[in-house]
Formats: structure tokens, sequence, C-alpha cells
């Protein structure tokens, strides 16, 4: 992947600056790691904000929807704003003032584009498919003219995007040290359960990736 990013004034962290990170690899691992992002836009006067999934190839990030949607359209006639966040753990302090979480967050500007070439879109959809399911595509039913020509596929070049990232444990006022209440950080994450088989499935059991 050959993309850099540097910070621009709509970009560059302001507050605790230490926690921004504008390097390709932590952009495209927490991009890569989420399932939605929330797409800010503006149209016909108002402003927008649209959740969606998302997925990543290379230095652009992916989003999909009906050919017919009005938002789509929207998103490639004015610049817009991606964000997406991962809640990593919730830190408890012996302050309400100093409760806080652990988290990732990416926000990127620009211009989405269409993706027009019916082969880089079928492309694309397949990593989507990757993501959500990986190796699951060759054993899909093919993808029908009608369906292709039905979807539209908007990509966004992360030219201009930077992370947040906030780790570690408590952060207390010395004299808060002694108060008698638990302090630390209770994990969160995000976890798989068990496959329900729909009833007329052709294959009883999920295939678990090996």
């Amino acid at each position: 992947m050959t993309l850099t990013t540097a910070p621009s004034p709509r970009t560059r962290l302001r507050r605790h600056p230490e926690r921004g990170h504008y390097d390709v690899d932590t952009l495209a691992a927490i991009i890569d790691d989420a399932w939605v992002c929330h797409v800010s836009f503006m149209l016909d006067g108002t402003v927008h904000a649209m959740p969606t999934a998302h997925w990543r190839v290379g230095e652009y990030l992916y989003i999909h929807g009906a050919r017919a949607s009005r938002m789509l359209k929207a998103l490639t006639d004015s610049d817009a704003c991606v964000t997406l966040a991962q809640v990593d753990g919730l830190v408890l302090a012996r302050s309400a003032f100093h409760h806080s979480m652990n988290f990732r967050s990416v926000v990127a500007y620009g211009r989405f584009e269409v993706v027009d070439d019916d082969a880089h879109k079928l492309d694309t959809m397949k990593a989507f498919i990757d993501k959500v399911a990986p190796g699951r595509w060759a054993s899909l039913r093919p993808v029908t003219d009608k369906e292709l020509n039905a979807t539209t596929v908007l990509r966004l070049k992360l030219s201009e995007a930077s992370a947040k990232i906030r780790s570690g444990g408590v952060k207390d006022d010395d004299a808060d040290l002694d108060w008698p209440v638990w302090a630390g950080v209770l994990p969160l994450r995000l976890q798989a359960g068990t496959p329900v088989t729909e009833p007329d499935s052709q294959v009883a059991d999920y295939p678990l990736p090996g």
C-alpha cells in the first residue's frame, strides 16, 4: 500500500495530540477491525449522517448501497467526513470526572468516487464478503447482472485521515488514590456467538475458518 498521510488542519489532533496517529498501518488496522462507519455529508442544505458497513482495499475505504439512493449520489457531489470507532475497555476511576474509555478511532475526509467498472466492482464486493466471511465468495451463487447494476459502490481515498487511540489504565488525581472504591479497566470485545442455521439451509453446519 503506497498511501501516506500527514496531519491536515482538519485531521490534526489538538487535544491529547500524543494519542494521534497518522501512519498507514495504524489507520488500516482500525478500519479493518471495525464493521460499521458513519458517513456525514450535506444533502439539500441539511447535514446527514449515515451508518453503513465498510471495507478497505489498499488506500481506499469502500461503501455500497442501492443505485437509486440520493444519499450515495450526494457523496460524490461534495466532501464527506467518515468516522469509526472501537471501544476496547471502560476505564473506571475513583472520581466521576476521570472515568474514560479505551478506544481506537479514525476520522477521514474527502470526496467519494463511483466505482464504474463492473470487474472492479465485483472485485471489491468479493473483498467485502471476504471481510465478513473469509473464503465464502467461491461457494456463493454468482452475482447477476441485475444485482450488479442495482448496486452502487463508492470509494474514498484515505489521503486525509487520522487515528486517535486511548489505552492504559486509570489516571486519577493523587489526592484520590486512597478513596475506598474499586478502580481499574473493564475490557470489552466483540465476539461471535453460536451460528444459527436456517431451517432450509442445504448445509447443516457453518464452515469455521481453517
